[in-house]
């Protein structure tokens, strides 16, 4: 069974930095798209990044273009999100997803098929 488990959340005063991970188990990193995903309380979840398969291409929603960084090492099975110049509208629960197939360029606009529990990230003004 696929788990994905995120650590790296906390507390950081606006202008600080994070470094999210996701560990994975029982699953192939390399050639599925992966992903971070956060929902802030009163929010939809939303996407934030995402990285293909073989290549690692990077998408990343507008308001976060610039700051954050997703990577993946897939001989580790980890993903990761660094976070910096963090805001206060940054705040939220944030989830690593994974994809069984990559349905084309958009992937990150479906559903993912597996998510983790979530670490909360909270920016102080």
């Amino acid at each position: 069974q696929v788990q994905l488990v995120e650590s790296g959340g906390g507390l950081v005063q606006a202008g600080g930095s994070l470094r999210l991970s996701c560990a994975g188990s029982e699953y192939s990193f390399s050639n599925n798209p992966m992903g971070w995903f956060r929902q802030a309380p009163g929010k939809e979840r939303e996407f934030v990044a995402g990285i293909g398969r073989i290549g690692g291409s990077t998408t990343y929603t507008d308001s976060v273009k610039g700051r954050f960084t997703i990577s993946r090492d897939n001989a580790k099975t980890t993903l990761t999100l660094q976070m910096n110049s963090l805001k206060p509208e940054d705040t939220a629960a944030y989830y690593c997803a994974a994809w069984k197939y990559y349905s084309g360029t958009y992937y990150y606009t479906t559903t993912p098929d597996y998510w983790g529990q979530g670490t909360q990230v909270t920016v102080s003004s």
